[in-house]
């Protein structure tokens, strides 16, 4: 036993999370690449101040008594016309255009990262099955993805949320909204996580792990989502930071043409379309400063991606 304990006892410890986080390529990367860590600091901030945006806004833009139509286009502070009061200015029904780009991000960020959510839960699950059964199974789901390409995700979203609209009424719709949006945007994006698992799957599938786990009668799903599916993560990372801005743009889009968020539950896009109409009468930041923080947040998310992309790829990393 004292024996036992000496080796236990001079054995090395496990190293900690942490460490194997330092010693990985990923924290290697990141620490020497300057530009994806500006792009992660900056979509730290969006996302804290998305979440905090009832503690951080002077004002609330859901509450209408708070509202006075008389404050509405108000210019920024900075300008000569400008009110202390409003450092962002105001927009055209008098809310305060910081709180209100505030409450924005943090339905634009909620619409991107559910739909995303639900676009990875369906493509993982499809492109499982297709690439592990194979044969029928696997020419079956494909053509439907094949047939879900042939449409772009805006015709598809617009139509159906026209449809929506005018089936069950406007009140109805704007109850819904964001709920229609995460499920329209997920819905039409599936196929790209599908064919990204689906590749990784048939390449993973013929491996001595996989045989091993058939070999001790491990059912299907359980090889599937215990073992297949943790090796097949890293091009779903990448996948995952692109189509969050692909929806938020997506989300700012269908708001822009009337379809997306209501009015009274602003989201950058819904910002940007009801200024959009105000912009060349003078009052220019009602739709270019929400625009400019749609414009920064797409680009960090990109910028990740492609930080990601480049580490996640073998072939591509150069240490």
């Amino acid at each position: 036993m004292n024996d036992q304990s000496q080796i236990l006892e001079a054995a090395p410890a496990a190293p900690s999370a942490w460490e194997r986080m330092k010693d990985s390529n990923l924290w290697h990367s990141f620490s020497r690449d300057r530009v994806a860590q500006l792009s992660f600091a900056i979509f730290v901030a969006y996302a804290v101040l998305a979440l905090f945006a009832p503690l951080l806004a002077p004002f609330d833009p859901y509450d209408v008594a708070s509202i006075d139509i008389m404050d509405s286009e108000i210019a920024p502070s900075w300008a000569e016309e400008g009110d202390e009061r409003f450092w962002l200015g105001t927009d055209a029904q008098g809310r305060d255009l910081w709180s209100t780009i505030l409450y924005g991000t943090r339905v634009s960020l909620t619409i991107g990262l559910c739909a995303v959510a639900l676009q990875a839960v369906l493509g993982i699950c499809i492109g499982l099955c297709a690439g592990y059964f194979g044969g029928r199974i696997d020419s079956l789901l494909m053509r439907v993805a094949d047939v879900q390409l042939s449409f772009s995700t805006m015709m598809v979203a617009i139509v159906v949320l026209a449809v929506f609209q005018a089936a069950f009424g406007t009140e109805l719709y704007q109850q819904l909204a964001m709920f229609m949006l995460i499920l329209v945007i997920g819905i039409a994006e599936w196929p790209q996580y599908a064919r990204t698992i689906r590749a990784s799957v048939l390449a993973e599938k013929k491996k001595e792990y996989v045989d091993a786990a058939r070999v001790i009668g491990l059912r299907s799903p359980r090889i599937m989502f215990r073992h297949i599916l943790p090796n097949t993560l890293s091009p779903i990372l990448v996948i995952s930071t692109v189509q969050v801005a692909n929806a938020i743009i997506s989300e700012a889009s269908l708001s822009f043409l009337g379809l997306g968020m209501p009015v009274s539950e602003p989201s950058l896009g819904s910002l940007i379309s009801s200024g959009f109409e105000y912009i060349f009468s003078g009052s220019w930041w009602i739709t270019v400063i929400p625009g400019v923080i749609l414009v920064g947040l797409v680009l960090v998310m990109n910028l990740l991606g492609d930080w990601l992309r480049d580490v996640l790829n073998p072939k591509l990393y150069k240490g």
